[in-house]
C-alpha cells in the first residue's frame, strides 16, 4: 500500500470518529460533486435526507428502510444503489444500527449542470433507436442491485475523493462522469426495452432486442442476429455497440442477470432460475451471478425481506 493511500485511510478513520450517533457525516468536496460518508450507531426512525442536486446513495454495511413520497418500506442493503432527484426527500429508518456495528452508506451529490451535460450526450447517442418523443430523464427513481463494475467505480471514486493526489480533481471528475453515465445507461436501456415491448419491429435494433428478450436461454448466433436486424454483420455490431454500449453477448448476459434478480425477488428457486436463463450448471450460474453483482443469488430476495422486518 502506498504512503499516500495509508495517510488517506488514516485521515478518513480520524474524520469518522463519531460526534453524533445518527448520520455522523464526513464529506469531501470535488469538482461538480461532493462525497459524504454517513455512519449511524443507534437505531432511529424517519431521519430526513434531501439535496438540491442529484444524489446517488450506495449502501456499505448494515440495512436501511427508505420511505419516499411514492413508495414506503423500501429495504436498502449493501451493494444496492438508490437515486434521489433534486429536492426529493426520503425518510430513513435504521433497524440494525449498533455502537459496535454502525450502518454505513455513502452519497455522491452531483451538480445539475454536470448531469445535464452527460444526459444531453447520452440522448444524442440513443436518438437513433428511441422514438423522437422519448428522452432519458436522469431524475427517474432508481433502486437496484448494482453490478460489480459499478461497485469498482464507487470504490475508485471514494479513494480519489479522499487521497491528496496532485491529479485528484481530474480523477474525481472522471469517476463522477462514469457513475452518471452508468445511471443514464440504466435508464436508457429501460426506455429502449419499454419501447421494444410496445413496438418490437420499429427498427432492426428493436427486433434484435425483442428476440434476445424472448429467448434469453438460447445461445446467440451472430449471423442470425444480423439477419434479424437486416444488416451486414459488421454494421450490426457497430450499431449495437454504439446504441447499447456493449456487445450483444454482453447485453444478453446483463439481461439474464437482471431476469434472475427479478425472479429471485419473486421467491423462485435458484435451480429453476438458472435453467430459465440458460445455465445448465447451477454452480456456473451462481458464479456468474456473483461475478456480476458481487453477492450470491441466495443473498437477494428472502434475506432482504427478513432483514427489513428485524
Amino acid at each position: 500500500m502506498s504512503h499516500s493511500m495509508s495517510a488517506a485511510n488514516l485521515l478518513l478513520r480520524q474524520k469518522r470518529i463519531p460526534t453524533q450517533l445518527v448520520e455522523n457525516r464526513v464529506c469531501f468536496a470535488g469538482p461538480h460533486a461532493e462525497l459524504s460518508i454517513y455512519d449511524t450507531y443507534d437505531q432511529a426512525q424517519k431521519v430526513s435526507l434531501k439535496s438540491d442536486s442529484l444524489l446517488y446513495c450506495g449502501m456499505v454495511t448494515g440495512a436501511k428502510v427508505m420511505h419516499t413520497e411514492f413508495q414506503k418500506d423500501i429495504s436498502f442493503l449493501p451493494h444496492e444503489s438508490f437515486i434521489l432527484a433534486p429536492e426529493q426527500e426520503v425518510f430513513i429508518d435504521f433497524p440494525e444500527a449498533q455502537i459496535d456495528k454502525p450502518t454505513t452508506c455513502l452519497t455522491v451529490e452531483i451538480s445539475k449542470e454536470r448531469v445535464a451535460q452527460i444526459c444531453d450526450r447520452m440522448n444524442d447517442i440513443l436518438a437513433q433507436s428511441l422514438p423522437a418523443s422519448t428522452v432519458i430523464d436522469p431524475h427517474q427513481p432508481l433502486h437496484t442491485l448494482h453490478t460489480q463494475a459499478t461497485q469498482q467505480v464507487l470504490d475508485r471514486l471514494t479513494s480519489d475523493f479522499i487521497q491528496n493526489d496532485p491529479d485528484r480533481d481530474l480523477l474525481v471528475d472522471f469517476g463522477v462522469n462514469e457513475l452518471v453515465t452508468r445511471i443514464l445507461r440504466h435508464h436508457g436501456r429501460d426506455a429502449l426495452l419499454h419501447f421494444t415491448l410496445n413496438v418490437p419491429d420499429a427498427n432492426g435494433l428493436t427486433s434484435v432486442l425483442h428476440w434476445i428478450e424472448q429467448n434469453l436461454a438460447q445461445p446467440l448466433e451472430a449471423e442470425k442476429l444480423a439477419k434479424i436486424a437486416c444488416m451486414s454483420r459488421s454494421r450490426f455490431y457497430d450499431s449495437f455497440k454504439r446504441q447499447l454500449g456493449c456487445t450483444p453477448l454482453e447485453y444478453q448476459h446483463q439481461r439474464r442477470m437482471n431476469r434472475a434478480y427479478q425472479r429471485l425477488q419473486e421467491h423462485c428457486s435458484v435451480t429453476e432460475i438458472s435453467y430459465e436463463v440458460g445455465y445448465a450448471s447451477l454452480s456456473h450460474f451462481s458464479r456468474r451471478f456473483h461475478q456480476h453483482f458481487g453477492v450470491s443469488p441466495k443473498h437477494v430476495a428472502p434475506k432482504a425481506l427478513d432483514r427489513k422486518l428485524m
